[in-house]
């Protein structure tokens, strides 16, 4: 058998060689990525630069930017002599960025305690604002308060918390001055009395600067001031820093003494007609936040809110307007036998039987039967006219806020008692300083000057063209000689004299009438006088309302004050003695201001 042929081995063919990378595709394709991006890069750039700049300048400003307040002091407040009355300091204010401070819950409570504030409700204050970049946390807080805030930051590495300052009004005198300066909210605008009165004129403007703050709200660099700080304008009072002291110290004592519901003092310049002091009780302390509160009865400004019947001590005036037309002389002489006087089915009664009296006696022993009988010889509208002419019924003019006017009607509704109670200070109500300045034309030489609270300035002419004559310089002085007797052993208040001096004035002693007539056992005490009696220089009102005690009598009750501060108010200014004495020649000396003490 023949051998098979063996199979042909075949070798596989070979692979193909691999094939070159393309080179220039990678790189044209990575070229074009590159490209493509770089496009996109500056369209977002120009997009962002060119056509979005507005929009991205404002956001960022608003981050780092702002407007921040130049702070700027309120106008000082100053007696006549210079002293500050009412001064505003610089504290400091804690405000926080909300939206950081959020982000610190655990730090809430030890920030709290710090400012004083109750950790719930500080809680849910920036809760509430988190959305905002600025909120109060606290204004004008302590010095101690400032400390503790600080030292809390600085332990819990607080962020969004910071100071700034502001200012804070501070009242040296206190409650002595509170009811004529008043006082200002927190934003220091005015409230009451004169910070109202005056508030244009004492407010200041803050400035407003463009500042650069950095992450932590803090001030990096000014950027521009927009608007410079104005300061307020200071204000001179007419009052006299010593005086107040002196007068409010001894109303203070009198109405304790007397358990009298209040009272009030003004002391006005006889020349000037300035009020060189104003003062009330009971009184408030304008520092102290509580004391601003309540329903004000304590805020009041008596002297010039609040009217009373001046009772006696409006008789001067009944016998000025006589003595002007000369129907009297001050001889002149009245039966007032038995001390009652009928009119229509009313009487009119004295509190003595004094006889036959001559004009000065009737002022001397202030005989009710004596004053009616010298109106009577006058028609309605005399008597009506002269007090018209002296301000009652209008308002004096000095601006504060809340003077009362208070009231006088008209002659042509009188009735024949009505004009008889008139000459003994009732049917119609003045306020304090309205029955001070008609005693001023009394001491004036019967010139009316306008009163102020505000200080003359040496040389003004204003005070003259506005200064009126309502009585004659003869009429005044005959009076004046009148009203020396009653402070004299025969007169009414004996408790008003000075050594030294001569002294005139006249009591009163009205019935406070309310809501259901006059009331049984309450009156309102009054004195009104000036020194020296020759050569007026200082006018003086005392009122003391419901006294309490065994005396209400104003020649006991009123002129005991009128006394000790009219001595001290002369004293103050040099006023020499008229009628010198010895022993008071050598004691008149010193101008020591007195202490306000607190009575026991």
């Amino acid at each position: 058998m023949a051998d098979k042929p063996k199979p042909r081995r075949v070798r596989p063919a070979p692979p193909p060689p691999p094939a070159k990378p393309d080179f220039q595709l990678r790189r044209r394709l990575l070229v074009g990525v590159l490209s493509g991006a770089f496009v996109l890069l500056c369209g977002a750039v120009f997009y962002r630069q060119v056509i979005e700049t507005d929009f991205l300048q404002t956001q960022g400003e608003r981050r780092y930017l702002r407007m921040a307040e130049i702070p700027a002091r309120r106008g000082v407040i100053m007696d006549r002599n210079g002293e500050p009355l009412a001064v505003s300091t610089p504290v400091e204010t804690v405000w926080t960025d909300p939206r950081k401070l959020v982000t610190q819950p655990d730090a809430l409570p030890d920030l709290a305690k710090a400012l004083g504030l109750n950790p719930a409700e500080l809680r849910e204050k920036i809760n509430t604002n988190r959305e905002r970049g600025f909120l109060y946390l606290k204004r004008r807080v302590s010095f101690d308060e400032a400390r503790e805030v600080r030292l809390a930051i600085a332990q819990h590495k607080i962020e969004g918390v910071d100071f700034e300052t502001e200012y804070r009004r501070f009242y040296p005198g206190a409650e002595v001055f509170s009811h004529l300066i008043g006082f200002t909210n927190i934003e220091d605008r005015g409230q009451e009395g004169l910070e109202l009165a005056y508030d244009t004129q004492l407010k200041a403007e803050p400035g407003l600067r463009q500042v650069l703050h950095d992450g932590r709200q803090r001030i990096v660099q000014e950027i521009e001031q927009i608007r410079p700080p104005r300061q307020g304008q200071d204000l001179v009072l007419s009052l006299d820093r010593r005086l107040q002291f002196l007068a409010y110290r001894e109303l203070m004592i009198a109405v304790k003494k007397n358990q009298a519901k209040g009272g009030t003092v003004v002391v006005i310049d006889a020349n000037t007609s300035e009020v060189l002091a104003m003062v009330n009780q009971p009184g408030y302390n304008p520092n102290v936040e509580r004391e601003r509160g309540g329903n004000g009865g304590s805020r009041r400004n008596r002297a010039l809110t609040d009217v009373m019947e001046p009772g006696s001590t409006a008789k001067p005036f009944v016998v000025a307007a006589a003595l002007e037309r000369g129907l009297i002389t001050p001889t002149t002489r009245f039966n007032t036998s038995g001390g009652v006087l009928k009119i229509g089915s009313n009487v009119v009664r004295d509190t003595h039987n004094y006889g036959n009296l001559d004009v000065t006696g009737i002022i001397t022993k202030s005989s009710n039967v004596g004053s009616v009988k010298i109106a009577q010889k006058m028609d309605y509208a005399a008597l009506w006219d002269l007090y018209d002419r002296l301000g009652f019924g209008h308002l004096t003019g000095v601006g504060f806020p809340g003077e009362s006017t208070g009231r006088l009607r008209h002659y042509s509704h009188w009735r024949p008692f009505e004009h008889a109670t008139m000459s003994f200070g009732y049917s119609f109500s003045v306020t304090a300083l309205q029955l001070a300045q008609a005693y001023g034309v009394l001491s004036a030489d019967g010139i009316k000057h306008p009163v102020t609270l505000i200080k003359r300035e040496p040389g003004k002419t204003a005070m003259r063209r506005k200064s009126v004559r309502v009585l004659s310089a003869d009429t005044t002085r005959k009076l004046r000689a009148m009203m020396e007797t009653v402070v004299s052993d025969q007169g009414t208040a004996v408790k008003a004299k000075i050594p030294g001096y001569r002294v005139g004035g006249k009591t009163g002693t009205a019935k406070k009438a309310g809501a259901h007539g006059y009331g049984l056992k309450r009156y309102q005490s009054v004195f009104a006088g000036f020194a020296p009696a020759g050569k007026p220089r200082l006018v003086m009102v005392v009122m003391i309302d419901e006294p309490g005690g065994k005396d209400y009598y104003g020649g006991l009750v009123a002129a005991p004050v009128f006394e000790k501060v009219m001595e001290g108010a002369l004293r103050f200014f040099n006023v020499p003695p008229d009628d010198p004495q010895p022993s008071m020649l050598l004691a008149h000396q010193g101008d020591e201001e007195p202490e306000l003490k607190k009575v026991p």
